[in-house]
């Protein structure tokens, strides 16, 4: 939201946003606010950025075209390795219960580990 100086001379000055032809006046400061709007466009788009990271499919400001899904297929590939390591944790915490349980059990585990 600007003025066009229509005539410095006359003091003439053009509101495009009333469409009105004025006289410019010394009592009447005005102010420019297309630094302003500029900054809250930059501002929006980060907000929008902030809501898109809540969603896994959607495009991020600073990441790469048409990376929308990489965020879901990382947390999908994580969640399974983790997984199948908090798998082996579990069998092998239920493999040690059973071996000091059970000697039978112990005597297995021995002769698999090449023990005699």
């Amino acid at each position: 939201m600007g003025f066009v100086r229509v005539s410095p001379e006359l003091g003439l000055i053009f509101d495009p946003m009333k469409g009105v032809v004025s006289e410019q006046r010394a009592d009447v400061v005005l102010f420019t606010f297309d630094p302003v709007y500029e900054r809250i466009e930059k501002m929006d788009k980060v907000a929008d950025d902030l809501v898109n990271q809540l969603v896994p499919d959607n495009e991020l400001l600073s990441s790469y075209a048409r990376r929308g899904k990489a965020s879901y297929i990382a947390g999908l590939y994580t969640n399974i390795w983790v997984g199948f390591i908090i798998g082996l944790v579990l069998s092998f915490v239920l493999l040690l219960s059973m071996a000091f349980t059970n000697p039978a059990t112990f005597e297995i585990v021995k002769k698999a580990l090449g023990g005699a």
